[in-house]
């Protein structure tokens, strides 16, 4: 029983550290304009999902959003960029959480989050919030997609492969 609370504690920390980290990538050390954000901050919240599950990777993203936001407000808040954040972690969750994290898994995953999630999804939420033409939009966003996927998997492979993979994996609550 005493175990069981020391990994609850560690996965609570360790989800807290990845957090912080979220907001300084995502808000602060990352170049945006209103239709698009080139960072880093997807590395805490795919960590979170390779480490601790889908369950931890999803309040990795969101908690990550909002707290980023009421540090750092944009011009507007909506709720879609959240709930795109919550839904990156459960991708990486599901696809590597207690599984080889090999180059072809890793790929999948970003290509899932990329395209699914931060092309159409986010592109929606742009559409919706702006009214700009969801076609409009596309282009520029297709490009980031392009370049990303392959960015993701290599970033997400080396810090996993060379550094943090010697987490230790708990079952996600």
């Amino acid at each position: 029983m005493k175990k069981n609370k020391s990994n609850y504690l560690t996965i609570i920390v360790t989800t807290a550290l990845l957090i912080a980290l979220d907001v300084i990538l995502t808000r602060f050390l990352s170049i945006q304009t209103q239709f698009l954000r080139i960072g880093f901050g997807f590395l805490p919240v795919a960590v979170a999902g390779i480490a601790y599950g889908p369950f931890w990777g999803a309040v990795t993203g969101a908690v990550g959003d909002i707290l980023g936001m009421i540090i750092y407000p944009p011009a507007e808040y909506f709720p879609g960029f959240t709930l795109t954040a919550l839904l990156t972690g459960v991708v990486f969750g599901l696809f590597l959480y207690r599984r080889p994290v090999t180059i072809l898994r890793v790929l999948l995953a970003s290509a899932a989050v990329c395209i699914f999630l931060n092309l159409l999804l986010d592109t929606l939420w742009l559409n919706i919030m702006y009214g700009n033409s969801f076609i409009a939009l596309l282009p520029a966003r297709v490009v980031k997609c392009i370049i990303n996927i392959p960015v993701y998997t290599v970033l997400i492979r080396i810090i996993w492969g060379n550094a943090l993979s010697k987490i230790p994996q708990f079952k996600s609550i």
